[in-house]
């Protein structure tokens, strides 16, 4: 051979040479994110394994070779394979090394959901569309005291408790319907201003009797009359409170123009949501308490794993007055591994009911934005959301318990309203049906009577139009003026609930709380209005930023912990107007 008779000290040389003259200058090729090989040696890349445990994330970070570039590999073999033929002895370990960095997995780069699937109504679908959001519209407009801005729990009603998580849909609709022309601009800023002026007016202390909130927290239901907490079973709501805060934060980001009237609307709003003492409110592990009452002081239960909880966290670390920290966050997020998992065909973050996967995101948009739980599953919270529709029409076409009509088209399990608490015999069988219930399907619980709620594929039309609309659709052909009326689809109907005269149950009353995610997820889905207008509001941008929020409409900028001190001047500023 050839080879065999050169010189070993030639072909040491000319390999050296190969390997730290030539290949520095080599521009290799850049793939799968990793850098091209440079005069520093080995490209590396970061992994990150994070595992939640108690109230924060632990982190164990390795590096892990890249795959090298194939002029590099070219070189090294050549200077190998000359050294080797001469016999020099350290080929065997120098071949060894190349196949281990050659063979190292690349670092996968996970997909994440960015947009809905790909769908077109056809003219029927987007007149339906039209007519449905119209109408819910008309719920919110006609049932708001036009002086207060009261919004009732439940109307048509001969219940007088004002819901605060109605009004905080309320005054988005407004703004839906001045975008839509359902009302002027004037009509919406003049019902807006009386909301927010009587809101501020509200008593704040700790009495059982003379108060509509404390610390900023409004109670649960207030007396439509007098705006005071209903009745001494209520609490204070950090939940309900949260959902009223996502409307007033909607007001001062929509109402923008330089007008006495909008910069009072921005003004008030400001104020009511930073007074809100979102650390009065934190127990001593970081987590959120659901409530507190004068009479039992801090509710035992606690917001904790993925639900409607969320949006309540992101609220609290964007506020600038009274701020949690990013450990409540992580604190939130501890159980999340433990619901992650298989049901009905999808691997998903499981959540029974649809509504904990719809309020949320009524205001904010998750498509393609990830906080280190997401990264590291590789999934966002859209994604999420998208695939908890999908399995409960999986469960609806596999059908479980026998339910009448239940199939591809009719499905949708959610809190709803219900026949109420009887047993009854159907077709031979005895059957329970429930009243006002928090039906679902998951992984961790399935309690399911054969209620059927709209809201359920309504509120889910911004993540999976492609089956939510053929539901919407099929509903109202199907069953018609019994469940679709003046505000739009009914809370609930059940077609299995058979008794006397009545072929099946259906609702009288349509319920703030599930009307609300109907129509913003409606012109979520048609325009993305709500989540654009949200997306410039910095106490949203703040608090996704500080729960660890990056990438898509946020960008990769992070956010100072120390942010919502330094912006309490410009807050101030905000007020004077």
């Amino acid at each position: 051979m050839v080879f065999s008779k050169l010189c070993p000290v030639t072909v040491m040389a000319v390999t050296w040479i190969c390997l730290f003259w030539v290949v520095p200058y080599l521009r290799l090729p850049e793939k799968r994110g990793v850098p091209a090989l440079g005069n520093k040696g080995w490209a590396t890349v970061d992994m990150v394994d994070k595992r939640f445990s108690g109230q924060g994330s632990l982190r164990r970070k390795r590096r892990q070779g890249a795959r090298p570039g194939v002029g590099f590999r070219v070189v090294l073999s050549l200077g190998v394979g000359l050294f080797a033929a001469a016999g020099g002895g350290l080929a065997p370990t120098v071949t060894h090394a190349a196949e281990a960095s050659i063979s190292s997995p690349a670092v996968s780069q996970k997909t994440v959901s960015t947009a809905a699937a790909p769908f077109k109504p056809n003219a029927a679908d987007q007149a339906l569309l039209e007519d449905l959001e119209h109408r819910t519209f008309q719920w919110f407009w006609e049932s708001g005291d036009p002086q207060t801005g009261l919004v009732p729990d439940r109307y048509p009603s001969d219940q007088t408790q004002a819901s605060v998580a109605s009004i905080g849909f309320g005054l988005t609709a407004y703004g839906i319907g001045a975008e839509r022309g359902y009302i002027t601009r004037a009509q919406a800023i003049t019902r807006t201003l009386n909301t927010l002026r009587y809101l501020s007016r509200l008593p704040q202390n700790a009495s059982a009797d003379d108060a509509s909130g404390y610390h900023g927290f409004f109670y649960h239901f207030l007396d439509h009359k007098t705006g005071l907490r209903f009745n001494k079973d209520i609490e204070l709501s950090s939940i309900d409170t949260a959902l009223l805060m996502q409307g007033v934060l909607f007001t001062e980001s929509y109402y923008t123009q330089d007008t006495p009237q909008e910069r009072e609307i921005r003004t008030l709003a400001n104020r009511l949501f930073q007074n809100v003492d979102w650390p009065w409110m934190r127990r001593p592990d970081q987590r959120l308490s659901m409530g507190w009452s004068p009479e039992h002081q801090f509710l035992p239960n606690y917001w904790e794993g993925y639900s409607e909880g969320m949006m309540a966290y992101v609220l609290a670390l964007g506020s600038v007055m009274h701020p949690l920290q990013p450990a409540s966050w992580q604190a939130w997020l501890a159980t999340n591994d433990k619901r992650w998992g298989e049901y009905s065909g999808q691997t998903l973050l499981n959540f029974a009911p649809l509504f904990g996967h719809q309020y949320t995101h009524s205001w904010i948009d998750f498509r393609g934005i990830q906080d280190d739980w997401n990264r590291e599953k590789g999934i966002d919270y859209f994604e999420n959301s998208r695939r908890a529709a999908y399995a409960q029409r999986s469960y609806a076409m596999a059908n479980p318990g026998k339910w009448q009509d239940y199939g591809p088209d009719v499905w949708g399990l959610t809190a709803s309203d219900g026949p109420g608490e009887v047993t009854e015999t159907v077709n031979g069988q005895t059957r329970h049906f429930f009243s006002y219930s928090a039906r679902g399907a998951g992984r961790d619980y399935t309690q399911d009577d054969g209620t059927i709620a709209p809201t359920a594929a309504g509120g889910s039309v911004a993540f999976a139009p492609e089956i939510a609309v053929p539901a919407l659709r099929e509903m109202k052909k199907r069953y018609g003026s019994h469940i679709y009326g003046r505000y739009g689809f009914v809370d609930a109907f059940n077609p299995s609930y058979h008794k006397g005269n009545t072929p099946f149950w259906s609702d009288t009353a349509y319920l703030g709380i599930d009307q609300g995610p109907i129509l913003l997820m409606l012109e979520n889905r048609r325009s993305g209005f709500v989540w654009n207008v949200m997306k410039s509001n910095p106490v949203i941008r703040q608090g996704l930023l500080r729960a660890g929020f990056r990438g898509g409409w946020l960008g990769t900028s992070s956010a100072s912990d120390t942010a919502p001190v330094e912006q309490k001047s410009a807050v101030r500023t905000n007020q004077a107007g």
